[in-house]
């Protein structure tokens, strides 16, 4: 990649809270640079200053204040989009965009489930990435569509994929307790959140228990992904926490390791972005605390090299109904979301379906202090 430009990437729905985030990981990116802003009609054509109320800490980034924003469709000045755009909008502008030849990123919904679309956390699957010739062959399309997961199921499936590679899971029972920032700005009233649980969120349980960790850690045959072949049973809550899903996990499995199998596991776990050191890969995807009251959503959803990029687990004890139980806390709007993408797109490159770099393919991604300041 030593002297190639970097690759010119936008952004849909770039004023939201997703849409910022992209915002912000992408400064000073080592591979992609930001060239297009977009947004709804509405918003088109006004500086992004105006239109965007900035919900991270920290002032926007004065270089993007006067940033006129443009509408979404063909004809857009990059090669790569990001989409923070809702599920339905997305169904629509995300084809088109296919369809006109661009490689679309997306943390929406809408096409994750698609049999032909790959549901990637790249050190879980890299391999799905192969869907995308058939998805260009079935639809006809130069572009193409990759899709992150649901943000409590990225650090879920995280925790579990090494586990599943060696003891192979069968149960899952899991229990989350979700960050307020994960409804959207504005998404819960502080007078439903505050000095409450909302033991509900809308089809968040169905994404757990029957669509995602099935497909994410399934075997791709050169056709399609064969869905794993385990259970999970899910209860997911809404919490007064700013940033940072929490859930307590118990799993069985076929072959039931003892405690200090499964702790081998996780250390030694090295996956492909680690070992390719991917910009935006933390030196260790898993971290495990040894204190009894950690991980904390305060104190752990930062952890890691790449600050908020990592899975932290905890707790880790003998579960007297399955095998194991233990915590897994996970940042929902960095690798949850943004940062899930961002790293999809950097696996892409890396897999030659992107064709660009920088200097140093090997660079870590560098978090700057206003990026630090505006996730905690």
């Amino acid at each position: 990649m030593k002297g190639k430009a970097k690759i010119r990437v936008g952004v849909l729905g770039a004023t939201g809270a997703v849409g910022q985030r992209f915002v912000q990981m992408l400064q000073g990116h080592p591979w992609f640079e930001l060239s297009v802003l977009c947004a709804s009609q509405r918003n088109a054509g006004r500086r992004y200053g105006d239109a965007c109320n900035w919900l991270l800490r920290g002032d926007m980034p004065a270089h993007l204040q006067d940033i006129v924003l443009e509408e979404m469709g063909p004809g857009i000045d990059c090669q790569l989009v990001f989409s923070a755009l809702p599920s339905g909008p997305a169904r629509t502008m995300e084809a088109e965009l296919a369809a006109a030849g661009y490689v679309i990123c997306s943390n929406a919904s809408a096409y994750r489930y698609d049999p032909d679309v790959p549901l990637l956390i790249p050190e879980v699957n890299p391999e799905h990435v192969e869907m995308i010739d058939g998805q260009r062959r079935g639809r006809g399309w130069p572009g193409f569509i990759t899709t992150n997961p649901n943000c409590s199921t990225t650090h879920l499936v995280s925790a579990l994929h090494p586990l599943h590679e060696a003891f192979e899971v069968r149960k899952v029972f899991v229990v989350t307790m979700q960050a307020v920032s994960g409804a959207g700005y504005s998404g819960v009233t502080s007078m439903d959140i505050i000095d409450n649980v909302v033991p509900y969120i809308g089809s968040e349980e169905e994404k757990m228990e029957r669509r995602e960790p099935q497909k994410l850690l399934g075997r791709y045959d050169g056709t399609a992904v064969q869905a794993a072949d385990f259970v999970v049973s899910a209860h997911c809550n809404r919490v007064p926490v700013r940033n940072g899903h929490l859930a307590a996990v118990s799993v069985e499995f076929a072959r039931r390791p003892s405690l200090e199998d499964v702790r081998r596991a996780w250390a030694e776990y090295e996956p492909l972005p680690q070992r390719m050191g991917l910009p935006s890969a933390p030196e260790q995807a898993i971290l495990y605390r040894e204190e009894a009251d950690r991980p904390q959503p305060r104190m752990d959803r930062l952890a890691g090299s790449v600050p908020g990029m990592a899975t932290v687990v905890g707790r880790l004890r003998e579960d007297p109904l399955f095998h194991v139980k233990f915590l897994t806390l996970g940042h929902n709007t960095i690798r949850g979301a943004a940062g899930g993408s961002l790293l999809n797109a950097e696996l892409l490159v890396s897999q030659g379906y992107l064709d660009a770099g920088d200097e140093d393919a090997g660079s870590r991604m560098p978090v700057a202090d206003a990026i630090l300041d505006g996730v905690r």
